[in-house]
């Protein structure tokens, strides 16, 4: 049997799709991240299927694929996978020091619901 080769996913946004958006809070975070740790890394914000919710937001430190759309500014930058994109049409990524801890946070317009840590969300 021969090996069937899979076409590539089309995950197109919609055309009056927008992009997620990060906030200068969140840029200067990571530069406080990189000053601090001598290297300088991207940030990644990926939707994976789970939590209490649904979806879950992955929210790490990473290096860029070829397929990642780039949020730059300043040096700094910010991931999205393909597979990602289209859950966070229109959110805004940001960072937040609260009593309870300093965070990277999704504000994410197109999730219906989310719980109480604020990770995890539905549709």
């Amino acid at each position: 049997m021969k090996d069937m080769e899979i076409p590539p996913m089309d995950l197109q946004l919609p055309a009056d799709a927008t992009l997620p958006r990060v906030t200068d809070r969140a840029f200067a975070r990571l530069a406080e991240i990189a000053e601090m740790t001598g290297e300088t890394k991207a940030l990644r914000v990926a939707v994976d299927g789970g939590g209490c919710s649904g979806f879950q937001y992955d929210i790490k430190l990473d290096d860029p694929a070829a397929e990642d759309l780039v949020l730059e500014k300043d040096g700094q930058k910010v991931l999205v996978d393909p597979v990602s994109l289209p859950f966070l049409q229109n959110a805004v990524i940001d960072f937040t020091e609260e009593l309870i801890g300093a965070r990277f946070v999704i504000q994410n317009p197109n999730a219906t619901s989310s719980c109480g840590c604020g990770t995890s969300f539905s549709m």
